[in-house]
C-alpha cells in the first residue's frame, strides 16, 4: 500500500513541534538554573532555626545521620526536633543516648496513630507546631547534610519577602547503572522544580531539603487541605502555598543533603510510584506545564525515527541536532551546579531512557497512594 507523502510530512511537522516545545523549556526555564548566580546580599542574617525530622523505625539511620545534623556549625539559636513516630525498634534508645551529648536535640515521641490522616503529615505537623522558631528546616531521617554549614546556608536563603527556600536532596554516588538512573531522575526533577521556582512558577519542593516559615504553615492551616492524601507533605503543600515571589532556592553544594539510594529496581519503582501518585493534585497550570513537557519529549523520538526513515533523514537529524546541542549545554551547566557532572557524558542515553520512564510511571497518576509513608 502506498502511503501519501504528506503523511510523512506530518511526522516531520510533529518532530518540529516537539523540538520547538523542548527548546522553549530549556531556554525559558532550565537555563535559569544552569546559569544561576545567587543574588548578592548587603548583609547576611542568622535566623533562629528549628530543624524538624520525622522517622518511624529508623534507629539505624538515626545513629548514622542524625549526628551530622546535630554537629552543625551555627552560632545562632537552633534546635533539632526529632519526631519518633510510633517506632517499635531502638529509635527511642538511640535518641536518649544522643540527647546526653546534644542538649539542643528535642525528641518528640508519638505513641498513637492519627485517625483518618495517613502518611507522614500528622507527625510532621506535631514537629512543626512544637518548633520554637519561625524558620523551620526539614529533612528526613535517612538524609545526611553535605557539610556542617547546611543550616547556615539554607537559612541564608530567606529574606523579608521570602517564605520558602528550596534545596537539593541528592543521592550518594554508588557503582552500577541503577545508581546513575536514580541520580539522573533526581537531577532531572530538581532541574524542573528549581528552574520553575526561579521563573516564579514554584510547583513543589522535596522534604529531604526544604525550609519555610512556621507562620506560613499556620496561616494555611497546615496540611488540613491534603490530610486525606497519604503523600504530599512536601510537594503538595508547596504547590498550595507558593506564590510568584515568596520562594528562593539554595544550591550551594555545602547545603545539599545526601541520601542512600535504593539498591534494587523493585524498591526504586515502589518509591517512584509513591512519589508520582501526588502529581494529579497539583494546580492545573502546573499539570499543564509538566504534561506538555513530558508529552513533547514522548513524541520526539517516534517522530524522529519515522521522519528519518520515510521523509528526509538529514533534515530530520539537523532539527534534532539543534535540540541535542542546546540540551547538552544547559544540562552540562546545570549538572555542574548540582555536582552531578559524571552523568553528563551519558545524557543522550538518559534522554531516551526518559521515554521508558514516562511509560513506566505515568500509570501511577491514577493509582491510589499507599497509606504507609515509609
Amino acid at each position: 500500500m502506498n502511503i501519501p507523502t504528506y503523511v510523512w510530512l506530518i511526522a516531520f511537522v510533529v518532530l518540529c513541534f516537539a523540538v520547538l516545545t523542548q527548546l522553549f523549556y530549556y531556554l525559558y526555564f532550565f537555563r535559569r538554573l544552569a546559569f544561576y548566580k545567587a543574588p548578592a546580599k548587603a548583609q547576611s542574617q542568622e535566623y533562629p532555626v528549628s530543624v524538624v525530622i520525622c522517622g518511624r523505625d529508623e534507629a539505624e539511620n538515626l545513629a548514622t545521620n542524625l549526628p551530622g545534623v546535630l554537629v552543625q556549625q551555627y552560632r545562632s539559636s537552633h534546635e533539632v526536633i526529632m519526631v519518633n513516630d510510633n517506632s517499635v525498634d531502638d529509635s527511642k534508645y538511640v535518641l536518649d543516648e544522643l540527647k546526653k551529648t546534644f542538649k539542643h536535640l528535642i525528641p518528640l515521641d508519638l505513641t498513637q496513630e492519627a485517625m483518618m490522616i495517613p502518611g507522614k503529615k500528622f507527625p510532621l505537623s506535631m514537629g512543626i507546631k512544637s518548633a520554637k522558631y519561625e524558620i523551620v528546616l526539614l529533612t528526613d531521617a535517612d538524609c545526611l547534610p553535605a557539610s556542617e554549614h547546611w543550616i547556615q546556608l539554607m537559612q541564608d536563603g530567606f529574606a523579608p519577602d521570602k517564605e520558602i527556600v528550596l534545596g537539593y536532596g541528592a543521592y550518594k554516588k554508588r557503582a552500577g547503572l541503577l545508581n546513575k538512573i536514580i541520580r539522573f531522575e533526581t537531577f532531572h526533577t530538581a532541574l524542573q522544580y528549581l528552574s520553575y521556582a526561579l521563573a516564579g512558577t514554584t510547583y513543589m519542593g522535596v522534604g529531604r531539603n526544604l525550609a519555610y516559615k512556621k507562620t506560613l504553615f499556620i496561616k494555611n492551616k497546615g496540611f488540613s487541605a491534603i490530610n486525606q492524601i497519604p503523600g504530599g507533605d512536601d510537594d503538595l503543600f508547596i504547590n498550595k502555598v507558593a506564590t510568584a515571589n515568596n520562594t528562593a532556592i539554595v544550591i550551594n553544594p555545602d547545603a545539599f543533603t545526601l541520601s542512600e539510594p535504593k539498591h534494587t529496581w523493585q524498591e526504586w519503582m515502589r518509591q517512584k510510584t509513591r512519589h508520582f501518585s501526588t502529581a494529579k493534585y497539583y494546580l492545573t497550570k502546573h499539570k499543564q506545564l509538566l504534561g506538555l513537557y513530558a508529552f513533547s519529549h514522548g513524541i520526539l523520538y517516534p517522530s524522529l525515527v519515522i521522519s528519518c526513515l520515510f521523509f528526509n533523514w538529514w533534515l530530520s537529524l539537523c532539527v534534532y541536532g539543534v535540540r541535542l546541542i542546546i540540551q547538552g549545554i544547559v544540562l552540562k551547566k546545570a549538572m555542574h551546579k548540582l555536582k552531578e557532572d559524571d552523568l553528563w557524558p551519558l545524557y543522550p542515553l538518559f534522554d531516551i531512557w526518559m521515554i521508558i520512564y514516562y511509560f513506566l510511571f505515568i500509570p501511577s497518576l491514577w493509582k491510589k497512594p499507599a497509606a504507609n509513608w515509609r
